[in-house]
């Protein structure tokens, strides 16, 4: 092996200063030093807060209007598109062995939960309004959604921790191509469509040859084709 290429998060950049059980910010960033630790050369991608993180939520707030979170309409925090990850992990894996340490990455543009709310309203054609839950309802609002009780513990902390911890400096990370409205215009158009065709035991998928009903030999486009 001669190269390592990691995946962590922006929230590890805290590490040592975090409260216990914190879930993915201090558990990666224990990660991140046992790979220093080693002699392969390592190179670590820390990613924004990741925006497939809104496509659980399409369908509530088609329907509500209302999108529902736990930071303020006005909070800043960094987000990205995991398609940029990618990008940036295919882009490292294929670097020479000199290009290591650590990178973090973010989208184009820094928004605000408003302006998720914005891109929400943009390709529904209705308004959305943020509604931020309390923090003393934070625990409770992740376990309705199907989170265990250590895991909603965890959450909270990581969410406490993003909104009182210092930021990265936009002017240190990487930035992506895909915008918000980008990706929240072909989440809604292709999320709803596939979780209703998805069967319940989702079985492997696999591409069948042939023509469409009209005729026509379907085709099937790139990933980069659908983000712009």
């Amino acid at each position: 092996m001669e190269k390592v290429v990691a995946a962590s998060t922006m929230g590890a950049a805290a590490g040592p200063a975090l409260p216990p059980r914190t879930g993915d910010s201090s558990v990666l960033y224990e990660f991140e030093q046992g790979l220093a630790s080693q002699q392969i050369p390592v190179a670590i991608n820390r990613g924004a807060y990741h925006l497939s993180n809104f496509e659980m939520q399409i369908d509530q707030v088609r329907e509500t209007g209302k999108l529902q979170t736990m930071f303020p309409a006005d909070f800043r925090l960094p987000m990205v598109a995991p398609e940029d990850l990618g990008k940036a992990a295919m882009s490292r894996l294929t670097s020479s062995l000199n290009d290591v340490g650590i990178v973090s990455i973010e989208g184009p543009m820094r928004p605000t939960f408003g302006d998720v709310a914005d891109a929400f309203a943009e390709v529904l054609g209705s308004q959305v309004l943020v509604v931020t839950n309390p923090r003393d309802k934070w625990v409770e609002v992740l376990k309705a959604e199907g989170f265990s009780e250590p895991a909603a513990d965890a959450y909270a902390r990581m969410t406490a921790v993003a909104i009182e911890g210092p930021a990265t400096p936009e002017s240190e990370t990487e930035k992506g191509c895909t915008s918000l409205k980008a990706y929240i215009r072909v989440a809604r158009r292709i999320i709803p469509t596939v979780l209703k065709a998805a069967p319940r035991n989702f079985p492997k998928p696999h591409r069948r040859e042939g023509r469409s009903r009209s005729g026509e030999v379907p085709q099937l486009k790139a990933p980069e084709e659908l983000w712009r």
